[in-house]
């Protein structure tokens, strides 16, 4: 009766491993034509081609171990406005400013060309238009 059910369990693993094997494939599809794709943009961006190529190889291989993921976007913004609350006080925000893309903010650039940079301009009022005081005279000595 003990080997009816070791051979029962291990014909159910077997299915299990079978019903799995189309998603593996279909990862490793989805790696391949992703690394095919990342490694036609090398060469036509400010990166060393070989880097390049190497990277896209990297990031395929993880994705096919499982180790490459991606969170929701939501996940990215609270992470970038933790980020946020380690800057002094009178900066946090500007810096939130700037994750959030309000206020005064301008995006420019890109991640193939190097990354996005973002800017926040604020107003900061003139100081008082009092002219300084002027110089001390030097004593002239002979």
């Amino acid at each position: 009766m003990n080997a009816l059910r070791q051979s029962c369990a291990v014909a159910i693993l077997a299915a299990g491993s079978i019903a799995a094997m189309p998603s593996a494939f279909a990862a490793g599809a989805s790696a391949t034509s992703t690394y095919q794709s990342e490694r036609a943009v090398c060469g036509q961006i400010q990166q060393d081609k070989a880097a390049c190529i190497r990277e896209a190889g990297a990031a395929a291989q993880a994705s096919r171990q499982g180790h490459l993921t991606y969170a929701p976007d939501a996940t990215y913004r609270q992470n970038a406005l933790a980020r946020c609350q380690a800057q002094p006080a009178e900066d946090r925000t500007a810096c939130e400013q700037r994750v959030t893309g309000t206020g005064n903010t301008t995006i420019e650039g890109s991640v193939l060309g190097g990354g996005d940079i973002r800017e926040t301009v604020t107003q900061v009022p003139a100081a008082s238009s009092a002219p300084p005081p002027p110089a001390p005279a030097m004593p002239l000595t002979n």
